[in-house]
């Protein structure tokens, strides 16, 4: 992807520290492109999980990263101006909590 976005210097990040360079032959814009582009045998590519279900209905191999392992953070965001209403409290807390119970479960939290 372009090396403005985001998620092209997560990955760059992360290839860095495990000490990995490339460089690469095609720059594309959009990540459903990237994938179209590897089902049509033109090259491979680094996706975030939530393209999973588009990789592997189109029948790609699909293997997660291991050196390095990559986690990535996520971000509550709202209006700033505004409180929340109960039920998006609630439903934040219960959020929170789920998400703490299933790192400490999967080994992540001790990770970090």
């Amino acid at each position: 992807m372009q090396p403005s976005l985001p998620l092209q210097q997560f990955v760059d990040r992360h290839l860095a520290k495990a000490g990995i360079g490339y460089r690469p032959s095609l720059v594309l814009n959009y990540l459903h492109t990237q994938i179209a582009m590897v089902e049509a045998g033109q090259g491979i590519a680094i996706v975030p999980s939530y393209t999973l279900p588009e990789c592997r209905n189109r029948g790609l191999m699909i293997n997660p990263l291991l050196k390095p392992t990559v986690h990535l953070d996520f971000y509550q965001i709202r209006n700033g101006g505004r409180r929340l209403s109960p039920v998006a409290e609630e439903f934040t807390e219960f959020l929170k909590n789920y998400i703490v119970t299933w790192a400490g479960k999967s080994g992540l939290l001790s990770k970090r």
